[in-house]
């Protein structure tokens, strides 16, 4: 999450950081478990955009995407969209389809603290004749809702000199819920984003959650030409319990040090030049993680690797789609986007059976995880 307000006036001190990341929560402190309140809509103003997602990886493989956007443009009445996009990996089928109309799609929450799942959401969605989605996604008690950082300042990067005063930005099988506010213009948050989302029901059930962004040159610790900062958060889930919580921030000006005890990375390999986006594309991906075990009964710390083969333009492989983001987003959004020129922001994104390498708390407690691994790949600018 990020949160902002529009300022024209800079810092009094010009080196002043401009950038405080959600990721300098570090160990144990990173992890905020949600209140009701993290989830609910905020509909803020201004500049923003506010977004729910709920992600599913069918038993069969069959991949669900259910979104809800809300999207604020100055004075003009906030837009709301659904959006859905189911895509069999065997067939190459693809199903999008996007609906504004109130009737069309409803999302129900429900709250039941003392059973199994604690919480679930009913999607119900009629987007056209050929597309109707009834959707139940359940919590199991032990696995909470995560954010980074404790406390109502939990969960969002600050963006501006003063963090007081911030300035910016049927199918059954597992699934993750996101719920993601943007507080300012796309392009003046980040200039790419990463995520990766591996599901596996070996060991007793498996995940993998990274979501990362890195800022433009406004925004860092030493003023308006120091950022190219790396935000990354992520989670790992073992035996169907939340085992460790992710954090770290990537300093342009330091190295990443390859025997730290949290890591949070993604990293691009082999990057060719896709002539459709005009961006250096990866043909190959890799995350990583490395925290302290959340697990009362196995204390010490947890780490995974995951790298998979994504292919290139003329032998892709795993890609659902390349998301011309222009095309997908409301009318008034564009505009709000399009105003700076050559901005075409685009999003990769892959599905692949992987491999996640996970290394336990205790000595020799390593296993290759056989799951699935949904990725994306942003480029704004």
């Amino acid at each position: 999450m990020f949160s902002s307000i529009f300022s024209t006036s800079p810092p009094v001190d010009p080196t002043a950081p401009t950038f405080h990341p959600v990721s300098s929560q570090q160990g144990k402190e990173a992890f905020g478990q949600l209140e009701a309140k993290d989830t609910e809509w905020l509909c803020p103003g201004g500049f923003s955009t506010e977004t729910q997602v709920f992600y599913t990886i069918g038993d069969d493989g069959t991949f669900l995407i259910c979104q809800i956007i809300h999207s604020a443009v100055g004075v003009w009445y906030p837009t709301i969209q659904f959006t859905c996009k189911v895509y069999d990996p065997k067939s190459k089928d693809k199903t999008w389809r996007r609906s504004s109309k109130a009737d069309e799609f409803s999302v129900t929450h429900k709250s039941a603290p003392d059973s199994e799942y604690p919480e679930s959401y009913t999607i119900r969605a009629n987007l056209s004749t050929d597309l109707q989605i009834s959707l139940e996604v359940s919590r199991p008690k032990l696995i909470p809702g995560f954010k980074i950082g404790q406390g109502e300042k939990g969960g969002y990067s600050y963006f501006g000199p003063d963090p007081l005063k911030p300035e910016a930005i049927s199918i059954q099988g597992p699934g993750m819920f996101i719920h993601a506010i943007q507080g300012m213009r796309p392009n003046l948050v980040a200039s790419s984003w990463n995520f990766a989302n591996f599901q596996s029901p070996q060991q007793g059930g498996v995940s993998a959650i990274q979501m990362e962004f890195k800022t433009l040159e406004n925004y860092g610790r030493k003023g308006s030409t120091s950022g190219g900062v790396v935000v990354s958060i992520g989670s790992l889930v073992v035996g169907d319990k939340l085992a460790a919580v992710t954090a770290e921030t990537h300093w342009p000006d330091e190295e990443s040090s390859p025997d730290a005890a949290i890591k949070s990375r993604a990293v691009h390999l082999k990057p060719y030049s896709d002539t459709e986006t005009g961006y250096q594309a990866p043909s190959e991906l890799a995350f990583e993680w490395a925290a302290p075990s959340l697990l009362a009964e196995s204390p010490g710390a947890y780490a995974a690797k995951v790298q998979v083969d994504v292919g290139d333009n003329e032998h892709p492989k795993g890609l659902v789609e390349k998301v011309d983001v222009l095309a997908e987003i409301p009318r008034v959004i564009k505009l709000a986007v399009n105003y700076v020129a050559g901005t075409k922001p685009y999003i990769y994104q892959w599905l692949n059976p992987a491999t996640l390498t996970l290394i336990g708390p205790e000595a020799g407690q390593s296993a290759e995880i056989e799951g699935t691994l949904y990725a994306e790949a942003t480029f704004i600018s």
